[in-house]
């Protein structure tokens, strides 16, 4: 059998039942993750990101195969890692040298970083770039806005001396945007990570169209971006559990059911 057969084989064989059925659940919800981003036309073709991590002591988690497009991820494709960035159970696959050294940086932090989401949009990247970051320029910039940490450009994040900086600035805040190259969120689910980039891609967005139409800029009124941050904090975490993310499943097994193989 050649290599591609193999890789092929792998991708559309199902661990379902071969693995707990807490990881199998936290695999479907990642891959669908990855198929959505797909569908949003977030992807940068194999070259971002996300990660959750692996219910235990030994803090495993869970990243794509380097070299599939996020279209072709499914549940038992998901390469399962160590700390070391080393394969858990035999795969033909890779894994991404910098998604290992982003992701382990906040798996290793933070207990309640279960999962990570790291993405290239064009709208990301611009406002990453922006001297001022993310304004308080829309309803979706202002429920996220507050949450928002930065992280200072040093390269390809391939020097895993870097997860020590990456996690002081990151702290306890849920939301980052990666200055001159991205955005990134995390979240107890894989859920909730999703509605927190969901809604930072937005807000990046909007602020994009917002500039580019001209100077005459609304402003919200003062005190409004401060209120609209202590829903956000609220309201975010509650809309992902019981409302976004349930819908947003069933609109992954709509698109391709295959994703759950």
């Amino acid at each position: 059998m050649d290599r591609l057969s193999a890789l092929q084989d792998v991708r559309i064989s199902s661990l379902e039942g071969k693995v707990s059925e807490e990881e199998w659940k936290l695999r479907v919800d990642l891959a669908a993750a990855y198929r959505l981003i797909a569908h949003y036309g977030w992807d940068d073709l194999i070259f971002t990101h996300m990660s959750v991590r692996i219910p235990g002591p030994e803090h495993h988690f869970l990243l794509n195969p380097y070299n599939l497009m996020f279209e072709e991820v499914t549940a038992s494709s998901l390469v399962k890692v160590d700390m070391q960035g080393n394969p858990v159970d035999p795969t033909p696959f890779i894994t991404n040298p910098a998604g290992f050294t982003i992701h382990s940086a906040v798996h290793m932090s933070r207990e309640d970083a279960n999962a990570v989401i790291h993405l290239h949009t064009p709208h990301g990247q611009a406002v990453a770039a922006h001297g001022e970051g993310l304004l308080p320029l829309t309803q979706t910039a202002m429920l996220v806005r507050g949450d928002l940490a930065f992280h200072d450009y040093e390269g390809v994040a391939t020097d895993h001396d870097e997860r020590e900086r990456i996690v002081a600035d990151l702290g306890t805040r849920n939301a980052m945007l990666l200055r001159n190259h991205g955005t990134l969120s995390v979240g107890s689910t894989v859920g909730e990570a999703f509605i927190r980039i969901y809604f930072l891609e937005r807000a990046c967005q909007a602020q994009i169209m917002a500039l580019s139409a001209g100077e005459a800029i609304n402003h919200p009124p003062q005190g409004t971006p401060e209120i609209a941050a202590e829903q956000g904090a609220q309201g975010l975490k509650l809309a992902a559990q019981f409302l976004a993310w349930p819908a947003l499943l069933r609109k992954a097994y709509r698109l391709d059911p295959n994703f759950a193989t």
